[in-house]
This record gives structure tokens, C-alpha cells and sequence, in this order.
């Protein structure tokens, strides 16, 4: 027969509720008490029923996160970042990938599966405007990314434009006067390559620079094979003396990695003939040869933020169900490595 909390109080001679506070971590036990509980729970093998659990409390203590795809770099570092915050506060979380395909968002926000979790923190590509009707359910969800659309649920996010805006301001700053950039997607109505479009031609117009359309190679995805593609287009084009470029704005690490990739092959020398500065600051942007200059967009302060305004929905509070949404966004740093050093 099942283990029950009655033979493991029995077993460490203590209270029924004695056992119950020590396995639902409840502060006030004497510490030899919690040593003799977790001792006779160990011994007897004891396994918590937490679907009886989730009965009682209304709580299944897991949530999900929603991100487009694991294979960038990006969102499996925010996702660990997520799942360790979440893991701080008790709490297990379940990873869905959507391919930032719209229809996949909205059949995951109408899923019966999100019904085993307390909430949803999900970053979306597809969704739109039109699609706020699906965000009113009972579940709690918490928005991440770029999409500024008035969406009913809170929205935490990065300084895409002010932090476009640096980069370029640094670059010019370090001397170079022909930047290109790789990203821009121009099928992208609201999201991170136009705002990052944005930044970095506020930032050659205030440096009183033309902006260059020659200079802004497109992306639709940005994988490191998609900036090495880039690379190649903006070498194709640096045909005259006034269509190269001195210095290159990936709009994300691996966009900047790849592009890196192509300069060295063209036997161009990095950072002497082309700087290049990426954006997210990457764990592996650290190690690259040489290490990548990027924008820190403050990611793991976007996923602890997150997964604490997610609980505060759940649980009601100060930060209830009748509160309007909040937005909050992270600051951001340029992080100073080998392939853009400062001036």
C-alpha cells in the first residue's frame, strides 16, 4: 500500500500537521523536527499525491513558458533563466516551442493543456492586434518581446530602440562612420528588427550621417546562417569606394557571429578594417575569436521580473486580477569585448 503522511508523523512521532507544514516547506519547524520528518520520509519512501494536492489548494504550482524556438541561443538561455526563477519559488515550468507561427499561438492559448498550469508567460512572433480576445481567459499570462500592441495582460520587455540607439552611438563614437546592419526585416510590421531600425537611424541622424540603404542587409530569421548570408550580400555590394562599410550592427549575437564568420574568410581583419557588434549578449559571444562586443538587453532580469509578476497575478495581493497590466521594461549595458573596442 501508498505511504501516507499519517505512517511517515507516525513513524517520526510528530503531528499529522506537523508533517504536512515540513513538506510544504513552512518556516516555523524547529530544525530537529524537519530532521526527523525528512529522515522517517526518506526511510519510508514517501511520495507527495500532488494531484490531491492540487485539489486542496487550486494550484498545480506549474506554468508555462512559450518561446518561438529553443535552436536560437537567445531563448534557450531566457528559458533557463525562466526555469530557475520559477525553480527558486517552488514551482515547475513547461517549455512550448510555437515557431512564432500565429496559428500555433493562439491554438496554445486555447489548449486544455494550459489548464494543468497556474499561468503563462509566453513570447510571441505571430500575434497581432486582433488576436486580444485570447489573452482574456482565467489563465494568468505575462507577454515577453517586442510586440507593443494593447494586449489585456502584463508585457515585459527590452529597451529596443534606446539600446539600438547606443550601439550605433558607441561605434560612431569609437570612429567609424559607415555602419552597416544586418537584420532588418522588412515584412515586420511591430517587433525587434524595426525597432532596432529605428534606434540605429536615430542614431546616425543625430551624428548628422546620411542613412544608407546600400548599408542595411535583410534577415527574415537570424540564425548565424543567416548573417553569414547577410555578410556576403553587403560584401557584393562594396563595389566602389563609397559602398563599403567600416563597421557592421548585428541585430542579434548570432546574426553578428555569422556575419563575423564571412569578414574573416574575405580576409578582412576584425575589429582593424570592420567592427562588428552584436545584440543580447550571448554566453557564447563571450568566447567567440575575437569575443563579440554586444548589448546586454538585461534577459535575465526580464525572466525573474516575469516569473514574479506571473506569481503576484496567480496569487492575488497587491498585484490582483482587477489591476490593469503593467508594462516594464529592463535597462540595458554595452558589454566592451575585442571586436568593437571603444574608442
Amino acid at each position: 500500500m501508498a505511504v501516507t503522511l499519517r505512517d511517515v508523523a507516525e513513524l517520526a512521532g510528530v503531528s499529522f500537521k506537523t508533517v504536512s507544514n515540513v513538506i510544504n516547506g513552512y518556516p516555523h519547524i524547529r530544525p530537529a523536527t524537519r530532521e526527523k520528518v525528512e529522515r522517517a520520509i526518506a526511510e519510508l519512501g514517501y511520495r507527495p499525491n500532488l494531484s490531491a494536492r492540487s485539489l486542496r489548494s487550486g494550484r498545480t504550482d506549474t506554468i508555462a513558458l512559450a518561446v518561438p524556438e529553443l535552436n536560437l541561443s537567445y531563448f534557450a538561455e531566457l528559458a533557463s533563466f525562466v526555469i530557475a526563477a520559477a525553480e527558486e519559488a517552488g514551482l515547475v515550468t513547461l517549455v512550448e516551442q510555437t515557431g512564432g507561427d500565429r496559428d500555433r499561438e493562439l491554438a496554445l492559448l486555447r489548449s486544455p493543456r494550459l489548464n494543468r498550469t497556474d499561468g503563462l508567460i509566453i513570447s510571441p512572433l505571430g500575434l497581432g492586434q486582433e488576436d486580444a480576445a485570447a489573452l482574456t481567459g482565467p489563465l494568468p499570462v505575462v507577454m515577453l518581446g517586442e510586440r507593443t500592441f494593447d494586449w489585456p495582460c502584463d508585457h515585459v520587455t527590452m529597451r529596443n530602440v534606446e539600446a539600438a540607439r547606443a550601439a550605433t552611438e558607441y561605434l560612431i563614437a569609437s570612429g567609424r562612420r559607415r555602419i552597416a546592419v544586418i537584420g532588418e526585416n522588412e515584412a515586420e510590421v511591430m517587433g525587434s528588427a524595426r525597432l532596432r531600425l529605428r534606434g540605429y537611424r536615430e542614431a546616425l541622424a543625430a551624428a548628422g550621417i546620411e542613412y544608407d540603404e546600400r548599408l542595411v542587409a535583410r534577415a527574415t530569421l537570424w540564425h548565424r546562417a543567416d548573417g553569414a548570408r547577410a555578410m556576403h550580400d553587403l560584401l557584393d555590394r562594396a563595389s566602389g569606394p563609397d559602398a563599403g562599410f567600416d563597421a557592421v550592427f548585428g541585430f542579434n549575437d548570432t546574426l553578428a557571429l555569422g556575419a563575423m564568420r564571412v569578414l574573416q574568410e574575405a580576409g578582412l581583419r576584425v575589429p582593424q578594417d570592420v567592427a562588428v557588434l552584436g545584440f543580447d549578449d550571448l554566453d557564447e559571444a563571450a568566447y567567440a575569436i575575437p569575443s563579440l562586443t554586444t548589448v546586454d538587453p538585461g534577459r535575465e532580469w526580464i525572466a525573474r521580473t516575469a516569473v514574479e509578476t506571473l506569481l503576484a497575478r496567480i496569487g492575488g495581493g497587491a498585484l490582483s486580477a482587477e489591476t490593469e497590466p503593467r508594462t516594464r521594461a529592463a535597462a540595458f549595458a554595452i558589454v566592451e569585448r575585442e571586436s568593437a573596442p571603444p574608442a
